[in-house]
Parts: structure tokens; sequence; C-alpha cells
């Protein structure tokens, strides 16, 4: 069954055009990417389909309700993590969510299950006491996210829910959410600017930029769009600029980036020529340590597409 569909999506701020027929579906059950760099149009998107904002175009459903005509039916069945931290600093975490329980028509014993269970959930049970202002930048994070399950949602939204946060927060956040996808088969949708995220948590992607789609499917078959390219990464020492130049104008090379002591540069596949490549390197007075040919990850993926990196 799918839980989301979104059809023909559009949506101008003025004479800007931020949204241009934008339309995929999520079945019930998928951890499901969304994808784009800052700026993309994923933040205006996601506040389309949770009704804070109206589309020029198109429609939304949730559960086959339109949050348009019924959007008490629809939003009922959505949990939305935002971006920003939709918490009370100066209560402590326990009455941030009895306060998001009662918002959601939870009372009694039923709120007080709601949110224990919440708790339990993020790991904040000892902390549930504690003053939101006095714990940590991903506590606020998990928090935050407690306050979106309570109601068991069929959908659960999540804005950009590890920035700003340490590694071991956004791990954590990650075994929360494969928790609630399996034990209470919710529907994630996840939206990012970190490919590396999304590859390690979700089964489908649709990547956008500049409002328009760029790829939508599984992540093998998004892969495969540019399966015509590999990377070679090359560590070497005296890497300068007049060698990366010169690497840059071969033919097949599509991009070099250095970073520290490692060139990676994108390459058609078909047009790989390690030997001639191998000279250059050593005319140009580079010591070669190792060099790997590599299939592209999902971020390579979206430059060979795009032109550009996520984070631009």
């Amino acid at each position: 069954m799918k839980i989301l569909e979104v059809k023909d999506v559009s949506k101008k701020y003025g004479k800007k055009q931020v949204l241009s027929g934008v339309s995929f579906d999520i079945e019930e059950g998928d951890m499901f990417g969304l994808i784009g760099p800052n700026g993309a149009g994923k933040s205006t998107l996601i506040n389309i389909i949770t009704g804070i904002l109206d589309p020029l175009n198109g429609e939304v459903l949730i559960g086959g309700h339109s949050i348009k005509k019924k959007p008490i039916e629809a939003k009922r069945l959505i949990g939305l993590v935002p971006q920003e931290l939709a918490l009370s600093e100066d209560i402590s975490a326990i009455d941030n969510l009895n306060f998001f329980a009662s918002l959601y028509g939870l009372s009694g014993k039923k709120l007080k299950e709601a949110v224990n269970e919440a708790l339990e959930v993020v790991g904040l049970t000892e902390k549930k006491k504690e003053k939101v202002k006095k714990i940590s930048g991903g506590m606020k994070r998990r928090l935050n996210l407690a306050a979106a399950i309570m109601h068991k949602p069929r959908l659960l939204i999540l804005d950009e829910p590890t920035v700003g946060i340490d590694p071991q927060s956004r791990n954590n956040i990650f075994e929360y959410l494969r928790k609630v996808n399996s034990q209470d088969k919710t529907t994630i949708l996840y939206t990012s600017h970190y490919m590396e995220e999304v590859e390690e948590l979700c089964k489908n992607i649709f990547v956008i930029d500049e409002g328009r789609e760029i790829a939508y499917g599984t992540l093998n078959s998004v892969k495969e769009k540019a399966n015509g390219t590999v990377t070679i990464e090359i560590k070497a020492d005296n890497i300068n600029e007049d060698l990366i130049e010169k690497i840059s104008l071969l033919d097949g090379a599509l991009n070099v980036e250095k970073e520290a002591g490692t060139l990676n540069i994108l390459y058609e596949r078909d047009k790989v020529n390690l030997d001639g490549l191998i000279k250059i390197l050593q005319t140009s007075g580079a010591v070669i340590k190792a060099i790997q040919i590599n299939e592209l990850n999902l971020g390579e993926v979206f430059l060979q597409l795009t032109g550009k990196k996520l984070r631009e």
C-alpha cells in the first residue's frame, strides 16, 4: 500500500520556481531518502507534504487522504521531526513530551505510557527530569524524535535530523529509526544532504536539485544511471596544481579533486588509461604510493548527474 503519493507538485515564491512537477510514491514500511543540496527544494517539499504550505499545482495524498482536502485525516498519520528543534529549553524532557502528547489527543494512562515508551525508544529515560537546556545537542535531537513518535505515526518525516551533532548521536538516531521501522512498521521519509547517511539507511531514494527530479528509484537503479563512470583514487607525494591541471585535461577525466595526499579522479569507464595516467604522475615528479579504481558512491553519482557536489 502507498502511504505517500506526491503528484506533479509545483511551487513558486514570487517569480522564483522552487519546485517543478515533482512526483514520487512511498510504499508503507519503506525507508525512503529525499536528497539534494541545500536550496534544492527539500524543505519546501516537506512543508507541502505536511500541509504547512499549499502547492501551486499538484496533490499530496497520505494514506489515501488529500493533505489539502482532508487535512485532519492525513495529518493524524504523520510524525514530523523538523530541522529546527521544537522543544522548550526551560522545562524538563518529560514535560516537553507531556505537552506534545496532549496535542496528539492523548491523556491519562495512555499519555503516560506513550511518553515513557518514547523516552525508552530514544534512550533518554534517565534524563527525563533534566531541563532541555542542560542536555547535549545529540540528546536534544533524540528528544525531538521522541516528540514525533508518541502517537505511533504511519509516516515519520525527518528533515535533516543529524545537522550539528556528533557521529555517536547520529548512529543512535539511526538505531532508533531502524527500531521504529522494524517494530512498529513505521514508514520513514528521511531528508538529507549527506549521501553517506542515505546509503546507510534507505532502500529507495528521490534525488532533487533546483526543484526538479534528478533520479528516483532504488539505490542500485540510481547508481546505474551513472554506471559509465568510475573513480580513481591515487595516493602520492608531491601533488601540485600543475599536475592536477594536466590530469583534468586527459580524455575521459570528468573531475579531479585533491584531499591531503590523495587525488580523486572521476573518469569515464571506457576511457581509463592507467599507463598514461601513471606516466603523467611520474614525469610531474609525483611519488605514487597506491592507485585504486572504485565504483561510485552516491555522492559521486550526484556529481556525475548534476555537475555539482551535494554540499554546494
